[in-house]
């Protein structure tokens, strides 16, 4: 709990992205921007303020403090337990636990509160007051005061920024392709341990943000386009990290969708689409026992993130009980705080033997979109080339920003694909130059097996690559990709494309090649990335992996735009006017079809899967009784102190029997929700022949809407029905 006491009660970490040249850049044309956010201007700033050039400061207001809520439920086992974060319950591939972290905040609070009851006005200022971005040893610092030891916060999700001997492992959206929650957990775990072992107090991540816009600059340390999938990755990697002993930060709260005009836009978004898409990662965050939430740097509804009185008052610390205050400075770096005007251990290797988790989450992230004439996995061949500079000293293994890590090492897939090689008597052959096509197509005639590679990438908007300003200009792929491609299926007859990408590009220009015999959309796999391209090719590793978004036929597809264009006004206008209809649910919805669905993947192998059997379970949260009843004849949830995160909302409530692993709900008409929604999903390992039959538990708010006059969630009127999906 010692940890906890840095937060008094929670601490949302205003400590944002922090600037840095990205560890690996792509060839090509890199600059770096400063950092400093743009604002209003000076002249439009509040009247009595304080001000300084170009930035509002707004007058605080008086608030009291209530410490986090104390339990208003008994803890309940084995459904309800009491748990301490540095315990958490076991992984489940169907979680049944709803953990009460209650006693265990009460009980930090408690200590925290004994350790200041001497401290005067300003020594309390001081530990909850930053000292500015890097301004210490880590990118957040609060100091030492007393008999306090002071905070380190330091990036990022994916790795120990700004550390030597720590591991880079998958990001975020390499995760959350595998679909494996045991995975998610262990990669969380490590990290955690990494972190603590590096002297960090607070870990900034996981990164939620829900990947609106296709080409948005950071959806890569985030989990994908759905809010389930997102909910659970972000779930279990806190749990992973707090396991490991340092604490979680949920960031971007919230709405943070796009790079461009990051600092001085205002994403609009209406009440039940902030709840059922932007906010439930960050509602399982806090289920997840997280100890810290960031704040973003856009407005939401015209009022900016980390002042915005509905997402923090109502949504966050009222409905999802989180209580909170907010070290650090009010803008960026500027040294100025709400509340007042280490790396520690740098040298010491944390790393252990994380490489093969890396090495396995890579793999098992990988997803495997065509396989014509079984030209996967690769059986000994006789010659070999390898095209393009992704293969070798271009690959890509994670994007640029403050979401990245240091490299301690980076396998190439030519290291990979050369080592089993050596093995097989196989002659490998390779051209890195993307330009030179020509050159590429003569290299591949006459070979057993042309393997081309290929990405695309993007990261924060303080850095400038190629042109793209954090998000990606377009979908195409990088360094003449798609030339490059079809040079070669020219050649030859037995193609196979390797895409290490951040997110979905638009690959119409050559997927139905007939020369073109596979395509394995490898991700961000971060350091292990050449073999675990080798393990999925030669099939050490039978591909599970499925994508966390859709791949369209065109960008105009995609039912979000990124918006680059200011109009020459001070704050910039995004309006989410696709509500619920994000990603596949705009595919259906619409009736468009994408070149790769939401959740495709091919396997090695085939299954089939058989019908669906769904089975009340009786409530154990007989305290409650009434609040089930009203939610089954069709009333809201009440407005109340922790209403969203209730136990009787998020009890299992119903269970489904089937042989599937992804679970998709049907709305009834009368609720207005997409045609399809996902509800569940499971990762079922089964030998040849076998049959396993699996179980989704699903809870009341998993069937659920937002009602926004009644501010609750409830059943819609009419019949839920489920259906089941799996890749074939």
């Amino acid at each position: 709990m010692l940890s906890k006491l840095l937060s008094l009660s929670c601490i949302v970490p205003f400590v944002l992205g922090a600037p840095a040249l990205p560890p690996s850049t792509p060839s090509g044309n890199v600059s770096a921007t400063a950092a400093t956010p743009r604002y209003l201007p000076a002249s439009a700033s509040t009247s009595g303020a304080s001000t300084t050039t170009g930035v509002i400061t707004i007058p605080l207001s008086s608030y009291s403090f209530t410490p986090y809520p104390t339990p208003t439920l008994n803890p309940r086992p084995p459904i309800f337990p009491a748990t301490d974060p540095l315990n958490p319950p076991a992984v489940s591939s169907d979680p049944q636990v709803v953990p009460d972290f209650a006693p265990a905040w009460s009980a930090a609070y408690q200590k925290a509160k004994n350790l200041i009851s001497d401290y005067t006005i300003e020594e309390k200022v001081n530990i909850t007051t930053g000292v500015g971005w890097a301004n210490g040893l880590c990118v957040g610092n609060i100091p030492p005061n007393k008999n306090f030891p002071g905070l380190c916060l330091e990036d990022s999700p994916l790795s120990v920024r700004f550390a030597d001997y720590a591991t880079a492992f998958p990001a975020g959206i390499q995760a959350a392709s595998t679909w494996n929650r045991a995975l998610m957990r262990a990669r969380g775990l490590a990290l955690g341990q990494e972190f603590k072992g590096k002297g960090v107090n607070i870990a900034l991540g996981p990164m939620m943000n829900m990947g609106r816009v296709a080409q948005g600059g950071r959806n890569w340390e985030g989990f994908g386009a759905d809010p389930f999938l997102t909910g659970e990755s972000a779930y279990e990697t806190i749990l992973g990290l707090q396991n490991g002993g340092v604490q979680a930060t949920a960031k971007h709260f919230i709405n943070n969708e796009q790079e461009h005009f990051r600092t001085s836009e205002s994403s609009n978004v209406d009440d039940r689409t902030q709840h059922e898409i932007y906010a439930h990662p960050f509602l399982r965050s806090v289920m997840a026992g997280v100890s810290s939430v960031m704040c973003s740097y856009n407005l939401i509804n015209e009022t900016y993130a980390c002042n915005n009185d509905k997402m923090l008052n109502d949504i966050l610390k009222r409905e999802y009980g989180l209580d909170m205050t907010m070290p650090g400075d009010i803008t960026f770096d500027s040294g100025d705080s709400y509340f007042g005007g280490n790396l520690t251990d740098y040298h010491v290797n944390v790393q252990a033997d994380h490489y093969k988790l890396v090495r396995e989450i890579g793999a098992a992230g990988t997803v495997l979109l065509k396989n014509k004439n079984g030209a996967l996995p690769l059986n000994k061949p006789r010659n070999m080339v390898l095209i393009g500079s992704d293969a070798c000293d271009g690959i890509l293994a994670m994007g640029w920003g403050s979401g990245t890590g240091d490299f301690p090492y980076l396998i190439s897939p030519l290291e990979g694909i050369q080592e089993r090689a050596r093995q097989d008597g196989s002659s490998v052959f390779w051209d890195f130059d993307d330009w030179n096509t020509a050159l590429a197509g003569n290299m591949a005639y006459g070979q057993a097996v042309a393997l081309v590679f290929t990405n695309s990438d993007s990261g924060e908007d303080y850095i400038t690559v190629d042109g793209n300003e954090g998000d990606r200009n377009n979908l195409t792929a990088w360094h003449n990709g798609d030339d490059l491609i079809l040079a070669v299926a020219a050649q030859n007859n037995n193609t196979i494309v390797v895409v290490n990408s951040v997110g979905p590009l638009i690959i119409e220009p050559w997927i139905e090649h007939p020369n073109i015999t596979a395509v394995v959309w490898a991700g961000i796999q971060g350091q292990e990335t050449g073999n675990a391209i080798a393990d999925v090719l030669y099939g050490a590793y039978n591909p599970s992996g499925r994508l966390p978004y859709t791949i369209a036929k065109d960008l105009s597809d995609y039912p979000a735009q990124l918006i680059t264009n200011d109009s020459g006004s001070e704050i910039v206008t995004i309006g989410y006017t696709e509500g619920l209809f994000i990603d596949y649910r705009h595919f259906d919805q619409a009736n468009i079809t994408p070149r790769f669905e939401f959740g495709f993947g091919l396997s090695y192998t085939t299954f089939a899967y058989s019908e669906l059997c769904v089975t009340p379970i009786q409530s154990s949260d007989t305290d409650q009784e009434d609040l089930i009843t009203a939610w089954e004849n069709g009333k809201a949830s009440p407005i109340d102190e922790g209403s969203s995160t209730a136990l009787w909302l998020h009890e299992p409530a119903f269970q489904v029997t089937f042989k599937i692993p992804q679970l998709y709900i049907h709305h009834p008409s009368s609720a207005s929700e997409p045609p399809s929604v996902l509800k569940g999903f499971t990762n079922i390992e089964i030998s040849p022949y076998d049959t396993k039959q699996v179980s989704i538990t699903l809870s009341r708010y998993d069937l659920s809407i937002w009602d926004v006059v009644a501010q609750g969630w409830r059943k819609p009127d009419g019949q839920i029905s489920f259906s089941g999906d799996i890749p074939t």
